[in-house]
């Protein structure tokens, strides 16, 4: 038997309701700034509810259901009540188009829709067009003269019997959550109960999670870092979770000292929106003792973040497929933020060349990840098995991200293979360009993209923000990259941007960039 078990989702629930009762589970900040705590014992009396509520619609195990939410407990509730029937969360990005959510509803044979009155409009035009859903929930909604279902007068009467209740598995999908698709449509990534508990487990030991912890959350909770970096270690250690509807860069360590967090997880995008805003030197009295963070930040922004706020700041490395982290840097080892850290439990790490041959020390390579499908790594893509062959291959997931290991053992993030430029016969990694920009004092962010040339295959084009009030021209900052960067990896052009286009976690769409260059 492994770390996990025969635990589900279910079972952790009713083991921390039994040990910590009274114990505040949530804190959450609403967007207007009104706060609501629930105990683990009111949030699973709601889960319970819940469970009977969609048992009473007919919704059974394996059945798709779909979540268009922003970050609120009816969230959280919907996500565990799922999981208590064996049902199955699809969680999705409220900035999707209408024609997007079609695509995730039908591709995923979604039964039942939950959403908000602000997104009910985008559903109500593609209705007809989406054959599987039965009924659509509102949550946070008072009107009872709708066509829709109101959440809390679902569950106000619901029974918290449990009889009803299927007998469900470690390996029982539970959650579907889908990649976002730039070339290609998004593909569902298929996460079990054992999934979530092992990534709970890992993260606990990782980052020394204990029952007096309270997770923040900012992130968007359709996303795998809020769920599996933040929700789940805190359940796993019996700790709580501080909940806020929207991040905001002014107000991040204000509301974290009013909800009491005291672990964080960020990207590269929150962390320079924090800094870029004016210090306030109150902000450094707060409870936060560590954030986690993806994504590469300059060396100058780590030690800046870490010194004006009083924290730790820990690099990881994971993405949806791998559920976990397999890489992240020591909570009390040698911090090098620069990288992405070294091997974590539960995982094996390698990097392979284009062949699938282990690559050579100091060589770049693609990331693989070795791990058990349905229990450390994803089970597989929804209704895609030659993508899910091609991903995992011999207990191998790849990753298609390039890192080479650097001398200490640690791993140095280089880009996404498919970012690579070719540049006269030579591979160029857009990240190592992007690094030495943003170690401009000028340059706020920075994004490097390859666009075809007649001469050379491939031209490196750079976009750059520039930091409040500072002015640096074009040649300027190719004299600098010069003087840093060997001569083949020097930008050939700089054009100057007020914003990038972003994901909903910060990440730049370098497609829509690319995109924006063939049309012009």
């Amino acid at each position: 038997m492994d770390i996990i078990g025969d635990r589900t989702l279910r079972s952790l629930l009713e083991e921390r309701v039994c040990l910590y009762p009274q114990k505040i589970f949530i804190a959450f900040e609403d967007v207007n700034g009104n706060q609501t705590t629930k105990t683990y014992s009111e949030f699973h009396d709601e889960v319970l509810k819940l469970c009977n509520a969609l048992l009473d619609l007919k919704i059974q195990a394996g059945d798709h259901v779909t979540l268009h939410l922003p970050n609120n407990i009816e969230f959280l509730t919907a996500w565990f009540a799922l999981a208590h029937i064996g049902a199955i969360m699809v969680p999705t990005n409220i900035l999707s188009t209408a024609e997007e959510m079609k695509y995730i509803i039908n591709h995923s044979e979604s039964v039942l829709l939950i959403t908000e009155e602000e997104y009910a409009e985008k559903f109500l035009g593609i209705k007809e067009e989406l054959p599987t859903i039965q009924n659509i929930i509102l949550t946070r909604f008072m009107n009872k003269s709708t066509p829709f279902l109101n959440f809390s007068q679902l569950i106000e009467n619901a029974s918290t019997s449990t009889e009803r209740f299927p007998k469900i598995l470690p390996e029982d999908v539970v959650g579907m959550l889908y990649t976002s698709g730039t070339t290609s449509k998004p593909k569902g990534v298929q996460v079990t109960n054992a999934n979530y508990i092992f990534t709970g487990e890992l993260m606990s030991h990782s980052i020394k999670v204990t029952e007096d912890d309270r997770m923040f959350i900012v992130l968007p909770l359709f996303h795998g870092n809020a769920q599996y970096y933040s929700t789940m270690p805190a359940l796993v250690a019996g700790a709580s979770v501080a909940l806020t509807e929207k991040f905001s860069a002014s107000r991040y360590f204000k509301q974290a000292k009013s909800l009491g967090a005291t672990v964080g997880s960020l990207f590269a995008a929150p962390i320079r929106m924090i800094l870029a805003k004016e210090y306030d030197a109150d902000d450094r009295d707060n409870p936060i003792r560590l954030v986690l963070f993806a994504q590469s930040i300059a060396e100058h922004q780590i030690q800046d973040f870490e010194e004006k706020f009083g924290l730790k700041l820990l690099h990881l490395y994971g993405m949806t497929e791998t559920v976990g982290i397999p890489l992240i840097n020591p909570l009390n080892g040698v911090r090098k933020n620069l990288s992405i850290g070294r091997p974590s439990l539960g995982y094996e790490v390698k990097l392979v060349d284009e062949n699938g041959e282990e690559a050579e020390t100091g060589t770049i390579g693609q990331i693989a990840v070795k791990g058990v499908p349905g229990r450390t790594i994803m089970k597989q893509y929804f209704k895609n098995e030659q993508a899910t062959q091609q991903t995992i291959q011999n207990g191998w997931l790849l990753t298609g991200d390039n890192a080479r290991i650097g001398e200490d053992g640690y791993f140095y993030f280089v880009d996404r293979v498919k970012d690579m430029i070719k540049r006269s016969g030579e591979n160029v990694a857009a990240q190592e360009v992007e690094s030495v920009l943003t170690q401009h004092l000028a340059v706020y962010e920075s994004a490097v993209i390859g666009v075809p040339d007649e001469m050379r295959d491939e031209a490196i084009k750079a976009f750059v923000i520039l930091n409040k009030g500072m002015l640096i021209t074009e040649e300027e900052l190719i004299d600098f990259c010069k003087e840093h960067l060997a001569k083949f990896k020097v930008p050939d052009s700089i054009e100057f941007v007020e914003v990038f286009p972003r994901t909903p976690v910060g990440k730049i769409q370098k497609h829509i960039l690319r995109n924006s260059i063939l049309i012009h």
